[in-house]
């Protein structure tokens, strides 16, 4: 098969304040799965946007097959074969369409004008691209809003091979999915490699499916690109991410000890998150973090946003000082002094079309306000304080949120509920997404609620980090809890056990 080339030369870009990416020279053939990594802020997302037209005042030079090509759109890029599947699926997708219709929408919105729309062909061509990719488990008359994360990132991959595509990008695209949805999408990129010959760039926190699943990988930092590697069976972990970070990167962070109090906020045989949180017991004392693991789909989310009042609690107790609560709105979570970090930061955690200032202030505006004015100079001085002490990257707080990595954005998430000073705060996978830089300093944040006396309910995917930063972890499968466990007792093998539905005593050695 005829290999295709695609590179860029010098390209740069600025956003106000920021030299996102700085003479970058990057090179990838069809054919290879190209790993792209670096800590948040190093310009990955930046540079996979100029590739797919998406940031179009770059400078520098995009070559295919060494012929300039000018790649200021997406429609731009996508004719020349690039495209890109972003992290949040959702928003690439109709929902009220059927998969059919949504694999085969570029064609469907260049047919416009046309008198008659073919559904029937619509429909049997997105089957065949489909089953392209062996792709057996979804109906092409199934609405996309009936799919799961794993399956409509499926459809957007579909959709990209069905039409002209020579390089796809993949930004975080195991970030939503289970570790046997992780597996067929590797199955998937492979067979876009070997049979399709197509080039995947595939953008990655995970450094062990970059290990897994990559050709070579490149390393990002500051903007610049710092080198191309190829993946050899003696690589570590380790040795990619002191590369991104540029510095040694000591893998286990250590536990600090926290004086744990007492007892201050329990959850008694709580039922709610439309349907998926059933009969929930836990507790929790101060200065004590406390975890909550499961799989994807295990009811952690539902139940962080249950007690936060996003959905509806239909039975049990939540008491918190003593005090049971009605929290029938995340309103009244606020005022009970519940904040909750959630998973999905860009849609709900943080205001990404306001300012850094703003966003660090949005949880307790009430604190900053004179009369029914709010005073800038409060809010400005408060931002500028947590900047600092949080280490957000950021050239101002006039800054958009949006314009910053996920990382630093994270970071703003946390910060405004710091400077709302709640007695419990719930963490919904807060390092999705970020880099291990970022991850460590997130964990510092954490250790320092807990050491001010306040209590953390962590719940998260990733038993390694539950291990390393939680004091009792609580195993969720079904909605339900299997089973309360000391950290410094178990092992990620126990807690898996619980994960997959296990009912008897795990057996240790």
């Amino acid at each position: 098969m005829d290999r295709i080339t695609l590179e860029t030369k010098k390209v740069s870009i600025e956003f106000p304040g920021v030299k996102a990416l700085s003479d970058v020279d990057f090179a990838i053939t069809t054919g290879e799965i190209r790993a792209v990594v670096g800590a948040n802020g190093a310009g990955k997302s930046t540079l996979m946007k100029v590739l797919a037209g998406a940031n179009p005042d770059y400078t520098g030079e995009v070559l295919l097959n060494g012929q300039a090509v000018e790649l200021r759109t997406p429609t731009a890029a996508k004719k020349i074969g690039i495209q890109i599947v972003y992290q949040e699926v959702d928003t690439a997708l109709v929902p009220t369409l059927s998969v059919g219709e949504n694999v085969m929408l570029n064609q469907t919105v260049m047919s416009r004008g046309k008198p008659f729309m073919n559904w029937p062909s619509i429909h049997q061509q997105a089957r065949e691209v489909l089953k392209r990719l062996n792709i057996t488990n979804i109906n092409v008359r199934t609405l996309v809003q009936d799919l799961s994360l794993a399956q409509k990132q499926m459809v957007l991959i579909a959709r990209a091979i069905q039409s002209q595509c020579s390089f796809l990008i993949l930004d975080e695209p195991t970030a939503p999915l289970s570790d046997t949805e992780t597996v067929e999408l590797f199955r998937i990129v492979n067979h876009l490699r070997d049979t399709e010959n197509i080039g995947v760039i595939f953008i990655s926190h995970r450094i062990n499916e970059i290990i897994q699943i990559c050709d070579q990988y490149t390393v990002m930092r500051n903007g610049e690109i710092v080198g191309t590697s190829p993946v050899t069976p003696e690589i570590t972990s380790r040795e990619i991410v002191e590369k991104m970070l540029g510095r040694s990167f000591e893998e286990n962070f250590p536990k600090e000890i926290v004086q744990i109090g007492e007892e201050f906020f329990e959850v008694k045989n709580l039922s709610g998150g439309d349907g998926k949180v059933n009969d929930v017991s836990l507790h929790l004392r101060r200065g004590e973090i406390i975890g909550v693991a499961g799989l994807v789909g295990a009811g952690k989310s539902e139940l962080c946003k249950t007690l936060f009042g996003s959905y509806k609690v239909t039975g049990g107790e939540i008491i918190l000082n003593g005090k049971r609560l009605k929290i029938r709105t995340p309103s009244d979570a606020v005022k009970e002094r519940i904040a909750l970090v959630p998973e999905e930061r860009r849609k709900e955690g943080v205001l990404v079309n306001e300012d850094v200032s703003f966003n660090l202030s949005a949880a307790c505006l009430g604190k900053f306000c004179v009369a029914s004015f709010i005073n800038k100079a409060k809010t400005d001085a408060n931002a500028k304080q947590y900047v600092e002490s949080l280490g957000v990257k950021t050239p101002s707080i006039r800054q958009w949120v949006r314009n910053l990595s996920g990382g630093n954005q994270q970071k703003v998430a946390v910060g405004k509920w710091l400077a709302a000073d709640c007695d419990v705060y719930i963490f919904d996978e807060p390092t999705k997404g970020v880099d291990v830089g970022a991850k460590q300093d997130i964990f510092r944040l954490i250790y320092d609620i807990a050491k001010n006396g306040n209590g953390v309910i962590y719940a998260s995917c990733e038993n390694s980090e539950l291990l390393s930063i939680t004091d009792r972890i609580y195993v969720m499968y079904d909605g339900k809890i299997m089973a309360e466990l000391v950290t410094a007792d178990t092992s990620e093998d126990e807690i898996m056990h619980y994960a997959v539905g296990g009912t008897t005593a795990y057996a240790k050695a």
